[in-house]
């Protein structure tokens, strides 16, 4: 999965993953078990983009394990992430042997996907809530996102248009076969 907070990847992946009845690996389960960790960074006066620059890269380190073991197994997985940088894609297509399908959710209608995002309010610590917030996001990014994903299989949708997720889900369960 590929997108920002609250453009719908995370309903798209749970969607997925059940149809295929494959395991989810999402990136924020990990993200969310490291907030005691910042807290006491920051007790210690860890400079807050450093603790949380750190504790999202420790996140994504036990997501990239998790991922590698149970491809291991013969699994296909669904991860769930923003797969922000090429690099993320990289270590998914290195740990995968190359066979790795990016679904990208990238809404349309900037207008909705405020609403949708501002609409569920905190739910949780670390993701952005306001507009303002995924405006700051996006900035720090430094358009790193928006890299070219055509030398691997994948899928962009407008998860704001008129359709169901599942028939989002079944048009990737289709192509993955």
């Amino acid at each position: 999965m590929k997108g920002h907070p609250g453009s719908g990847k995370s309903t798209l992946a749970t969607a997925i993953a059940k149809s295929l009845k494959c395991p989810l690996i999402d990136k924020d389960h990990f993200r969310d078990s490291t907030h005691e960790v910042q807290q006491a960074l920051l007790l210690a006066q860890t400079p807050r983009a450093a603790a949380a620059k750190l504790l999202n890269d420790l996140s994504y380190e036990a997501m990239w394990r998790v991922a590698s073991t149970q491809l291991g197994l013969g699994l296909r997985v669904v991860v769930d992430s923003p797969l922000s940088r090429r690099a993320h894609l990289d270590r998914l297509l290195d740990m995968s042997g190359g066979r790795v399908m990016v679904v990208e959710c990238r809404p349309g209608d900037e207008a909705e996907w405020r609403r949708r995002l501002e609409s569920r309010g905190r739910t949780e610590w670390h993701k952005p809530s306001t507009w303002r917030e995924m405006e700051e996001l996006l900035e720090a990014y430094g358009g790193c996102w928006d890299y070219d994903v055509a030398d691997v299989p994948s899928l962009v949708f407008d998860t704001t248009a008129p359709v169901q997720i599942a028939d989002l889900a079944s048009r990737v369960v289709e192509l993955v076969g």
